[in-house]
């Protein structure tokens, strides 16, 4: 690790407030690629080192969760050229990078439809998977064929049919039941939400969530965001108040106010 590196780590160590579950919107591949005259292609195959470094700098700094909009329900639309190739880079990814996760004790998960995908790809991801499942570092989630606001319908359907059963009562549905029921079941919510290439919109990824998530938008496109950036967001996140609806005097109460006890 490099001395400016460790230097900045150690900052934000030692600032506290780091946030528990980063969700990451890898957005502007297609625009990297243009910019330099490339295929589109090649901002993915790019976008990849820049997924490898992010990765590395979350364990070191003991991020608990990293979740990576890596490939949404919408994205089928894409050219199947395209999409082909975006399977394929998956798999080959999987394949090299295995080695590492387990080196960094990085535990594998995926959320989305994952019937959707080819089956050597899914094969392949599902072998990271097992391979991974007893690491005890960094949880790396990568959203795959993915759609928040189908995650929630499948949430619904699947306590429809529990109420059915007779498993659940109406009453018995809240905030903490109904999270059990999403794809993210057991995992905090995501703190902050980082969304590349500047673009202003959460394009349906983890709606219920997101609830309360801190926002950093920047306009570098993902192939060129590494763990410099990533520090940047964190910093930012850590000058910020989060007031979950009440007011920063209720979280902050004047010393006049505080009641002290001498024993």
């Amino acid at each position: 690790m490099a001395d400016w590196d460790k230097k900045i780590q150690d900052r934000l160590k030692q600032t506290g407030n780091l946030p528990r579950h980063i969700a990451i919107i890898m957005d502007g591949n297609g625009r990297w690629a243009r910019k330099r005259g490339l295929p589109r292609v090649a901002g993915h195959r790019e976008g990849i080192n820049s997924v490898r470094d992010v990765v590395e700098a979350c364990g070191q700094l003991g991020i608990e969760v990293l979740t990576l909009y890596t490939f949404s329900i919408e994205n089928w639309k894409r050219p199947k050229e395209e999409v082909s190739y975006l399977m394929t880079l998956l798999v080959r990814t999987i394949k090299r990078e295995i080695k590492d996760l387990q080196k960094n004790n990085v535990q594998l998960f995926l959320i989305g439809h994952l019937e959707d995908l080819p089956d050597t790809t899914r094969k392949s991801l599902e072998e990271g998977i097992e391979l991974t499942k007893n690491n005890t570092g960094l949880k790396l989630v990568l959203a795959l064929s993915y759609g928040g606001r189908r995650e929630i319908l499948d949430a619904v359907q699947s306590i429809a049919k529990d109420v059915s059963a007779g498993k659940v009562t109406p009453q018995q549905i809240d905030e903490k039941l109904f999270s059990n029921y999403l794809y993210t079941a057991g995992l905090p919510d995501p703190d902050l939400l980082i969304r590349t290439s500047g673009e202003l919109r959460v394009s349906n990824f983890l709606l219920w969530q997101m609830a309360y998530s801190e926002m950093y938008i920047t306009d570098v496109y993902w192939p060129d965001f590494r763990r410099k950036e990533l520090y940047d967001a964190i910093q930012v996140y850590q000058k910020r108040e989060r007031r979950f609806g009440l007011v920063s005097e209720q979280l902050h109460p004047p010393l006049s106010k505080v009641h002290t006890h001498n024993g």
